[in-house]
């Protein structure tokens, strides 16, 4: 089992960046995925999810509006779409796949760094 995260890296504040999570080695489209994050010292958090079918997503309450889950199964791969990024934003993303919401996941990505800062 994989799941590989990519499209970090550093943005101004006001800046979009586009994660994607490649899962392999499962059965993705039957799988409930995450996005959640974690910064320097502070708890990993739920930034969003999404049902296995696409139909439900779910966000965290500080990225709502801002952010957009969405996820492709013929590809195997989860996005997760980030508007009008801002300095507290600034974090190790990375998804996990479950049968329920985070941190309820069964397999775990590693991550990839997001810097928002001018």
């Amino acid at each position: 089992v994989q799941l590989v995260e990519s499209g970090g890296g550093l943005v101004q504040p006001g800046g979009s960046l586009r994660l994607s999570c490649a899962a392999s080695g499962f059965t993705f489209s039957t799988y409930v995925m995450n996005w959640y994050r974690q910064a320097p010292g502070k708890e990993r958090e739920l930034v969003a999810g999404i049902t296995s079918s696409g139909g439900v997503t779910n966000y965290a309450g500080s990225v709502r509006g801002r952010f957009t889950i969405s996820r492709d199964n013929a590809k195997n791969t989860v996005f997760l779409q980030m508007n009008s990024l801002k300095p507290e934003d600034t974090a190790v993303y990375a998804c996990c796949a479950g049968k329920h919401w985070f941190p309820q996941c069964t397999y775990w990505g590693q991550g990839t760094q997001v810097t928002v800062s001018s």
